[in-house]
């Protein structure tokens, strides 16, 4: 059996990888040093460590409390993929500038093709050099490169530069020479195919390395394996049936408003802003977009720089920019934002842009929704950026939990989904009025002793009337309960125990009570 031939028509492919981006980025944007012990954590979970958390034995898959107790100084943050990508958009742009045609593969890691820079600069090794420094002088990266045949050759020749001659500047590039992919590839491991099921078969079939894998005949592993396992083989053999697609590099929609000089006081930034904030909609519109969402930086004096996202609710105009980085400056009142001295500049970037034919006016207008806007945007405007607030739902067990108030025109940021199963959480139908505050009430049995509830949830006596806090007795019709509700039980700070019960008095109104250890309360009222 004998592999596929190879294509002399392959063109030659340069890998830019940068090592352990997730933590560059982060540590960059936290202005953090180089050998500080981070670790980027989600769902619990380590997803990203760097070298110097890499040496007390944390990796990535470990829970975080196991790592904090392996390393108790370590600086852990969460991830966030959307910094990933803005901060690797300086370093496409950068390689841009030498070598056009960038195709992005991954925040840390994009390709470009190698011949007319090798032309250019004297040869492959000097273009990928070239790229090299460049890189290292935008983002203070260890940058290294791979060139190949074909892209998958490329990627791991330059995840190969890793441990071969480290402190020499060659040996950050590894050249894989003319058809050579296979030779290169032959001793990998299968697993760097990163298909696990196709891996595991492989090797319970005796089959440990890319080489193995790329003797076997092409139409066999087809029958065998599929369309997948079909590629995977041409992969092993350094053949890449990926097209390469380079990107189109997107138009600089940014706006960046410099003070000289630094201006502290609100009003002056904001009339400083206004212009501005009419060309940032202008160049938008003959773009043929609007945004949705965009992100004010705010740089003191000093060097520090203050940023937040601001969404809306449907598309910002200029008068809305330019609302946002007033609140910004206002709520922030420049200390909180840690800024120490006045602002110097201001930049608004269009986060998230969509096109404006999706956001067009019909023709009769779009009803009661845009006077509704205006009128809440107008309230916001005059009274501040958290006067208006939206209700939203989210998960939990208690009804205080579940509520959660959002900023108009801000989406909602809650953190625990309504769509997860939450036991003992309130069944339907839920009450129509959850108290902001709840109110101590006294509940009584016909006798006029307290009710109460034991360990086991039996109740002293039937519940027969109820007193608020204004002295007012209602008596009880009707009632149902206790429901026990427990939530993190195992901690100390945990309020224990509570039992919640429905009851209905003389005049037909049903309440929602609950018993913990601070006595009785009345939570909602069912309208």
């Amino acid at each position: 059996m004998t592999a596929e031939p190879l294509s002399d028509s392959l063109p030659r492919v340069l890998v830019l990888w940068c090592p352990d981006w997730p933590v560059v980025a982060a540590r960059q944007h936290e202005k953090l040093p180089a050998d500080a012990p981070l670790v980027l954590t989600e769902k619990g979970l380590v997803f990203a460590a760097s070298a110097s958390a890499r040496t007390e034995g944390i990796t990535r898959g470990l829970r975080l409390r196991e790592a904090q107790s392996r390393f108790p100084g370590l600086i852990d943050r969460a991830y966030d993929p959307a910094l990933d990508s803005r901060a690797f958009e300086p370093v496409i742009a950068g390689v841009e500038e030498l070598i056009p045609g960038v195709q992005l593969l991954r925040p840390g890691m994009c390709a470009v093709r190698v011949r007319g820079a090798a032309q250019y600069y004297g040869g492959e090794k000097a273009a990928a050099l070239t790229v090299i420094d460049r890189v290292n002088e935008i983002a203070a990266s260890d940058a290294r490169v791979g060139i190949a045949d074909a892209l998958f050759t490329a990627v791991h020749a330059a995840r190969n530069t890793v441990g071969a001659e480290p402190r020499s500047r060659s040996g950050r590039a590894r050249l894989v020479p003319v058809g050579k992919s296979a030779e290169f590839l032959a001793p990998l491991p299968i697993a760097v195919l990163d298909e696990p099921q196709i891996a595991t078969l492989l090797i319970k079939l005796g089959i440990s390395t890319l080489g193995d894998f790329a003797q076997l005949g092409h139409t066999d592993v087809r029958t065998r394996f599929g369309e997948l396992g079909a590629r995977l083989h041409s992969l092993a053999g350094g053949r890449d049936p990926q097209a390469f697609i380079a990107r189109t590099p997107p138009l600089d929609l940014d706006v960046v408003i410099d003070f000289e000089p630094a201006l502290d006081r609100v009003d002056q930034v904001a009339f400083g802003v206004r212009s501005r904030a009419d060309d940032f909609i202008e160049a938008l519109v003959r773009a043929q977009l609007v945004a949705t969402a965009i992100r004010i930086e705010l740089d003191s004096e000093s060097g520090e720089i203050a940023e937040r996202v601001w969404l809306h609710p449907r598309s910002f105009s200029a008068s809305d920019v330019v609302d946002r980085v007033r609140w910004q400056v206002q709520g922030s009142s420049l200390i909180e934002a840690g800024l120490s001295s006045g602002i110097s500049r201001v930049r608004i970037v269009p986060e998230t842009v969509d096109a404006i034919g999706n956001h067009e006016t019909g023709l009769w207008g779009s009803g009661l929704e845009p006077r509704i806007h205006h009128g809440l945007s107008r309230v916001q405007s005059m009274l501040g950026h958290g006067a208006v607030l939206m209700p939203t739902v989210q998960g939990g067990r208690t009804l205080q939990s579940r509520q959660q108030l959002t900023a108009w025109g801000d989406r909602s940021m809650g953190k625990r989904s309504a769509q997860r199963p939450w036991p003992g959480a309130l069944p339907a139908p839920l009450p129509g009025t959850v108290f902001s505050s709840r109110h101590a009430v006294h509940v009584f049995a016909h006798d006029g002793s307290t009710v109460s509830v034991d360990d086991r949830g039996h109740v002293a006596a039937p519940p027969a009337r109820f007193a608020t806090s204004d002295s007012r007795s209602r008596t009880l019709t009707a009632w149902a309960g206790p429901w026990p509700l427990a939530e993190r039980w195992w901690e100390a700070e945990s309020s224990g125990r509570s039992w919640r019960f429905q009851a209905v008095d003389d005049t037909g109104c049903a309440w929602l009570l609950v018993l913990d250890d601070g006595g009785w309360w009345a939570e909602a009222r069912y309208d």
